[in-house]
């Protein structure tokens, strides 16, 4: 990398493996180690996985609505230009985009919902530290040890890619004892881009699929000026363009537009920073929209749960699905022999860490598999449970 910035995460001075016995900076072939940690990722099961996990729409039979795993990689997209344009570590930060999503249970927030009601005796739970179990404990393709063995500056990267954390739940908890991932501080500038990478991916291309399913109005988007602005932009360069290839339009330079904001404001911010360690040390967050922009973000947001989010038609099929994974958690409470073999083997017999495992199993989950489990064991025709 010829134009690396002083700040940027070095795969040779990486922070090492928790199973590693290898010397720091022992390069085993022609990848870096954070091109290793992207392989295993995009190699695992459990991305593979997101394929048939909710993005916005619940089991969508539609074949051009997102996914968590083109979510996942739309973010990684982002994340690799900004990293780049910025002189950051690219295959870092697009690591930590592809895995960023991995904890979600299926039926995105819905379920999430229902597992963290499921499990508020046993500690509770949180997608963004079951991101983290999963590629520490519960991926384990390796005869040596469990999980994917990623580096310290992945990890650290999943656990606070939001910011610091100063109260992690057990989950994380329990990680952070095993290798510590200095919590309490600022993660990598990576890091940091993936978490606005995300940010811009799902406000733009969540507006994409609402207008396609008709939940979402072009005049009620309108209503907001940064859309309008665009929106008119959009108008005079290409009159009488069809209005569907106007829209698509209209989100490429939505994204444009937040993409060089962050590398203006981040550049900005990053001034006289002179090592990834100054910008864990900063005390605030580096990498990031600007004042201005941010404020348009939030309005979008604001528009995006009234209006997408929070539309009846999604707020009942949430129902449906937290319905599912309640029967699904309360069946495997009572009766572990409904889990695969594997699974009822690693079981534990005591709470709380057996109703962990059981959500662990759940929120492995893909949509198609959660709906066809909850039919089997009730003895319900899957097609009643989640409106498609």
């Amino acid at each position: 990398m010829t134009n690396r910035a002083p700040y940027a995460a070095d795969p040779l001075a990486h922070g090492g493996r928790e199973w590693s016995r290898r010397t720091p900076g022992e390069q085993r072939g022609p990848r870096s180690a954070f091109q290793r940690d992207r392989d295993r990722i995009i190699h695992s099961m459990s991305f593979r996985r997101l394929k048939s996990k909710t993005q916005v729409f619940i089991a969508p039979l539609g074949d051009h609505y997102r996914t968590r795993l083109t979510h996942s990689l739309e973010v990684a997209q982002i994340g690799r230009v900004i990293a780049r344009a910025l002189g950051l570590d690219e295959d870092l930060a697009e690591a930590l985009c592809l895995a960023h999503d991995l904890g979600h249970p299926p039926f995105g927030h819905a379920g999430e919902a229902a597992l963290s009601e499921a499990m508020a005796r046993h500690g509770g739970f949180c997608h963004n530290a079951q991101a983290l179990r999963t590629v520490m404990r519960i991926e384990c393709p390796y005869p040596e040890h469990d999980g994917l063995n990623l580096t310290w500056d992945l990890l650290e990267g999943l656990a606070k890619h939001n910011g610091p954390v100063t109260a992690p739940n057990w989950a994380l908890a329990e990680l952070d004892a095993a290798f510590p991932l200095m919590l309490g501080t600022w993660p990598s500038l990576e890091a940091q881009v993936a978490a606005v990478a995300d940010d811009i991916a799902y406000d733009n291309h969540d507006i994409d699929d609402g207008l396609r399913a008709g939940f979402l109005e072009l005049d009620e988007l309108l209503t907001l000026d940064f859309v309008a602005d665009q929106w008119r932009a959009v108008e005079q360069r290409y009159p009488g363009a069809p209005r569907e290839r106007l829209l698509r339009e209209l989100v490429r330079d939505q994204i444009g537009l937040m993409v060089n904001d962050v590398l203006e404001h981040t550049r900005e911010q990053a001034k006289g920073l002179g090592s990834v360690g100054e910008v864990r040390e900063a005390g605030r967050q580096i990498a990031g929209f600007s004042p201005a922009m941010a404020a348009q973000e939030r309005r979008l947001k604001a528009f995006m749960y009234e209006r997408l989010y929070y539309h009846p038609e999604q707020v009942a099929a949430a129902e449906r699905a937290r319905d599912i994974v309640a029967r699904l958690f309360a069946a495997y409470s009572q009766d572990a022999r409904l889990m695969p073999d594997d699974w009822q083997a690693r079981l534990p017999e005591h709470e709380p860490q057996r109703a962990r495992v059981i959500a662990d199993f759940i929120a492995g989950m893909s949509d198609r598999f959660a709906i066809q489990a909850v039919g089997e064991i009730y003895g319900i025709n899957p097609a009643g449970l989640i409106n498609v």
